[in-house]
């Protein structure tokens, strides 16, 4: 017998990948979780110190593990989050190898074969549940900037204080751009922001948190399928917004009036400064009207249903760029923050999987490739496929597949084993 094969294997000890494993638990399939660093990696070293979920905690719903504090409401630090992925891998004694990098994935007659640092193993079935931020971005420009400013991506920031004195630049305003141009702004750094398309969203309205009001409308549910966009949808930015100190929106104008120094998109690089586009007004009216259309849907919801909520007045913005520069002078700037996102990498399994970008080909994380599987991609399925909040029932829907599958009944067995060999 090969002690190296399983019936599935799972790549990725991340929140999707210990989902899989406590469903495919439940229904006693043997299987294995290969982590290649150690659980919860990517919460404790690719965020900020003073990172948050940007979620209420009520929607963290990992399967058999739903959020038990006392805060539902409110919105985890970086080591809540890391805590509560650590006790939920404990929960079920989830069959977990640390330190295993998975180097290749082959597909083979019988099924797959997986060389790792720790040899090979070999499974009926894989699902690979390591996202799809594999390889920080950096723009080519990067190589061609002055030697003393400090370049660090969004994924390797941690503080103010790992920073030279001077100003900072950051580089995109989704998401994590926007929050650590704010956690810079809040540890009194001089910042400069380069304002891309991002939309943004409210934290609050009409007395309650705007995910309460779209959780409640349905938004969350709303599949890939049904999206207006279809599978578009997948390479949409996130909405900028916080859930720091309690939450609040994330108001770019507001930051304007407090000193921080706007600009559009970068553009390029030359003669000892960086050149941006002249759309910064484009990109801040488009984030505040896709905040307002939000908004406008809940209104609509609130009369529908009759609901007896506060009225709130419409947003009115706080600044406005009057002759906004074009061009940013380094010769203040100490660091660079790129907040530019990162790239998909899935060229380590071999097999016909993928579309001309690489991305799977898939339905619903079931893979063209027989017995091989994703989970945990952003909009899989819902809007929650990447986050606490969904990726249990798109686990859910995988362990159904991988139960059906016609290899599955040759290993079925009455008992579940744990192997943490």
């Amino acid at each position: 017998m090969n002690n190296n094969h399983y019936p599935v294997v799972i790549i990725g000890g991340g929140q999707a990948g210990l989902a899989m494993s406590w469903n495919l638990a439940q229904k006693n399939i043997r299987h294995l979780v290969l982590e290649r660093h150690r659980l919860a990696w990517a919460w404790r070293e690719q965020r900020w110190d003073n990172f948050c979920l940007v979620t209420p905690n009520w929607q963290c719903k990992l399967p058999g593990f739903p959020y038990d504090g006392d805060d539902p409401h409110g919105f985890m630090l970086r080591d809540e989050i890391v805590d509560y992925v650590e006790r939920y891998a404990r929960s079920f004694d989830a069959p977990l190898r640390e330190g295993v990098n998975v180097l290749r994935v082959v597909r083979t007659d019988g099924g797959f074969l997986l060389h790792t640092s720790a040899g090979e193993f070999s499974a009926d079935q894989v699902v690979v549940a390591v996202g799809n931020y594999h390889r920080p971005r950096f723009p080519a420009i990067a190589a061609e900037l002055p030697a003393h400013i400090m370049q660090v991506h969004s994924a390797n920031y941690k503080s103010a204080q790992q920073l030279p004195a001077g100003e900072v630049l950051v580089v995109g305003s989704a998401q994590s751009g926007a929050q650590i141009a704010e956690d810079l702004h809040l540890a009194g750094r001089r910042v400069h922001l380069c304002v891309g398309s991002a939309p943004r969203v409210a934290r609050f309205y009409r007395g309650r948190d705007v995910v309460d009001w779209l959780d409640d409308m349905g938004h969350y549910r709303l599949t890939v399928d049904d999206h207006p966009l279809g599978e578009d949808a997948r390479r949409k930015t996130n909405h900028y917004v916080t859930g720091r100190d309690g939450g609040r929106d994330i108001d770019l104008r507001a930051f304007a009036l407090q000193g921080m120094q706007l600009y559009g998109r970068l553009l390029g690089y030359g003669d000892g400064v960086l050149l941006t586009a002249d759309d910064l007004q484009q990109n801040l009216d488009g984030a505040d009207a896709t905040s307002q259309k939000i908004k406008d849907s809940i209104d609509v919801w609130i009369a529908e249903q009759g609901i007896d909520a506060p009225e709130e007045a419409r947003y009115q913005p706080l600044w406005q760029p009057e002759n906004p520069a074009t061009c940013i002078d380094l010769t203040a700037i100490s660091a660079i923050i790129w907040a530019v996102g990162f790239h998909t990498d899935f060229s380590w399994i071999e097999a016909p999987a993928f579309n001309d970008n690489g991305y799977p080909l898939h339905s619903r994380g079931v893979s063209v490739q027989p017995g091989l599987y994703f989970l945990g991609l952003p909009w899989l399925w819902t809007w929650g496929s990447g986050r606490f909040e969904g990726v249990g029932e798109d686990a859910a829907w995988l362990a159904e597949a991988i139960a059906a599958h016609p290899l599955q009944a040759t290993h079925a067995e009455g008992v579940y084993v744990h192997d943490h060999r």
